[in-house]
This record gives C-alpha cells, sequence and structure tokens, in this order.
C-alpha cells in the first residue's frame, strides 16, 4: 500500500470509521452522547467536549496547510474554545469534525510521495508524512481517554 493510502486509512480509521487497531473511533464513541456526559469534568481530567475540539484543532490547523493556507495552531491553545453550552452546538461541533475528517482523508489520498517527504511548514516540525503520523498517534492517546472517561462517569 502507498504510504498516502495507509495513512488515510488509519487516520480515518481512527476519526471515522472505528475499525482496525482499536476497532473504535471518535464518530463512534462521540455521537449520541447526552450533553451532560459530554461536559462532564471527572476529577481533573478533561471532558470529553474538550478532548474531542482539542483533536479536532490540530486536524483544523493542518488541514489548512494541506488548502495552501499557514500553520496557525499554537499547542497553547488547543484547549482554549468556546463553551459548548446546548445539545445542538455539541452538534454543530461534530458535523464539523466530521467534514473536516473526511476531507483531511480525502487529501492524504491524493497526496504525492513527494509531498509526503518534504519539510512540513518549517525544518524543525519534520516532514508532512511525520506530522500526519504523530497527529495519528496523538488521536488514538485521546481516544483512549475518551474511552476511559466514559466508563470512569457511568
Amino acid at each position: 500500500m502507498e504510504n498516502n493510502r495507509e495513512l488515510a486509512k488509519r487516520f480515518s480509521d481512527v476519526i471515522l470509521n472505528n475499525s482496525w487497531v482499536a476497532n473504535n473511533s471518535y464518530k463512534n464513541q462521540l455521537t449520541d452522547l447526552p450533553l451532560e456526559v459530554v461536559l462532564l469534568k471527572y476529577q481533573s481530567l478533561h471532558s470529553i467536549a474538550a478532548l474531542a475540539q482539542h483533536v479536532h484543532y490540530y486536524i483544523a490547523g493542518i488541514l489548512n496547510v494541506f488548502n495552501g493556507g499557514n500553520l496557525d495552531i499554537k499547542d497553547i491553545y488547543s484547549f482554549d474554545f468556546p463553551p459548548i453550552n446546548t445539545i445542538e452546538q455539541w452538534h454543530t461541533f461534530l458535523a464539523v469534525f466530521w467534514t473536516d475528517a473526511a476531507s483531511f482523508t480525502q487529501k492524504l489520498e491524493e497526496m504525492d510521495e513527494n509531498t509526503l517527504n518534504s519539510i512540513f511548514v518549517k525544518k524543525e516540525y519534520g516532514t508532512y508524512y511525520f506530522n500526519i503520523n504523530t497527529l495519528i498517534e496523538h488521536s488514538y492517546y485521546h481516544l483512549g481517554q475518551i474511552v476511559l472517561i466514559k466508563k470512569l462517569i457511568s
């Protein structure tokens, strides 16, 4: 399998398709949750909403680069979001999350090997491949947190 298709599949699996490694995904874990569960902060842990928004923040930021824009995201802002107060706001967020994830997957499928091996924005950030792979790993890490939080609060 070509690297771009492999990365696209791995990314899509963790966000949208609930298959392969964890037999789970963000879409599977976040769909149909009551607002109380989404917003609950268990002890010192982030809420499920905050973790989902955090992961989406990085997806949207990297997708912006894929679309020819700048890398405008910064780690210090990766948990700064307007509050979600209603189930409608949560559903709106999820719709954007799924749309951006599908666009991200498509961009990966279209990416050639030269781009994957080229510098991502700045030399110190490494290659596109490195950043995409890191995003996938980061997404699995937070997916695990979401699963555990749901178990702790049920």
